[in-house]
């Protein structure tokens, strides 16, 4: 059997004026993420744990924030373009670990629907798919609702 584990971390600033995109789903807030895409970190994050895993770059190397084809994009079509990265070297996802650290909103009640829509996309069982959320208890830049971070594991299978 050869397995592989992958890790990824993505960082983007909150600000007003913007929707706050995590794990495909929209969450409402007063502040959204700032970035050349979607800024979905979840997301961003699952995505670079994946093409880690693979030894296939990262997401900024796929996906450049200095091309136009990638302004606003969905990140839910990001991880889908990655996912077929992967499949395209014959490795399968088997699971998803996930974190996600910002002082507000309360993510908890986002955390299914979250699930249901990154397990959608990548043909995996919601249970593959670990969502979790923490604070930073008021320190740094995530404590002062500066910025959002999420860390992300996979491991993957070579199937051929």
């Amino acid at each position: 059997m050869n397995i592989r584990i992958g890790s990824g971390v993505d960082f983007h600033r909150l600000t007003e004026g913007r929707d706050l995109w995590l794990g495909g789903v929209k969450i409402p807030h007063i502040k959204g993420a700032l970035g050349h895409s979607d800024a979905d970190v979840l997301l961003h994050a699952i995505c670079d744990a994946m093409l880690g895993a693979a030894c296939l770059g990262d997401i900024g190397e796929h996906f450049p924030d200095t091309s136009d084809e990638f302004k606003n994009i969905d990140s839910k079509i990001l991880l889908q373009r990655t996912n077929a990265l992967l499949q395209k070297e014959n490795y399968k996802l088997i699971n998803i670990d996930s974190t996600l650290c910002l002082q507000s909103p309360k993510i908890k009640p986002y955390v299914a629907q979250m699930q249901k829509v990154i397990a959608g996309i990548l043909q995996l069982g919601e249970k593959d798919v670990s969502i979790k959320a923490t604070t930073t208890e008021k320190l740094g830049f995530v404590g002062r609702e500066e910025g959002v971070v999420a860390c992300a594991t996979v491991l993957i299978e070579k199937i051929k």
